[in-house]
């Protein structure tokens, strides 16, 4: 009869910055990018915020895949539900040690912390910012949802320290009138303090609210 086994090992994990890092910081900006996307792409949508004040860090996923694309373009996924909870624990160290280095060289006091997840990356925010080293000032929450296992009555007191802020574009396909509905629903049962922002567009990201949100 087999048996299922695990062993820690060391990986290389990379991630792609937007902005300088020098004592001019004033807001770090951590970013998940969504399933079967490369950081590198998906931090070309942050030029927005590349005002000399604002650092943005985005992370990759740690598991790369080819896409069923001609051109077998390579994507990256945070997780999948085989080994769930093992994935899940790796990419949480994997983020706090990836603040842990960008806080040796900026003070962390100095700074605002911004931290948005894109799609399937807005689990994988959620998470770490639950479950990690890290406390942001301000949750992104951008075209996805909580991870159903939150336990919302028990993080109340958390959020009534950080800001949250969803957003979602008014033709996203994934983001139905229904599942917006529910999410909704989900915060104000808990008393979840929360604003909600809504664009012209589908799937996507966009530039207008990224600067609405760094300048709150």
């Amino acid at each position: 009869m087999h048996q299922e086994h695990h062993i820690n090992v060391t990986k290389t994990s990379r991630y792609f910055t937007l902005g300088d890092i020098n004592s001019k910081v004033k807001q770090v900006w951590f970013v998940c990018h969504g399933y079967g996307q490369l950081a590198s792409h998906f931090l070309r949508n942050f030029q927005a915020l590349n005002n000399g004040h604002i650092l943005v860090v985005a992370p990759e996923a740690l598991s790369r895949f080819y896409l069923e694309t001609p051109d077998r373009r390579v994507g990256a996924t945070w997780m999948t539900r085989e080994d769930r909870l093992n994935e899940i624990e790796d990419y949480i160290n994997f983020l706090d040690q990836l603040a842990d280095h960008i806080f040796s060289r900026i003070e962390r006091m100095d700074v605002k912390i911004s931290v948005l997840g894109f799609s399937q990356g807005t689990a994988t925010v959620c998470r770490w910012a639950t479950r990690g080293k890290i406390k942001p000032d301000h949750l992104i929450l951008w075209a996805g949802r909580m991870p159903p296992e939150l336990d919302l009555a028990k993080l109340r007191p958390l959020f009534e320290e950080i800001e949250l802020s969803v957003v979602v574009g008014k033709e996203d396909k994934y983001a139905t009138p229904e599942i917006i509905a529910e999410e909704e629903a989900r915060l104000k049962e808990y008393n979840i303090p929360y604003q909600f922002i809504t664009f012209e567009g589908g799937h996507q990201m966009n530039a207008d609210v990224l600067k609405q949100l760094a300048e709150r």
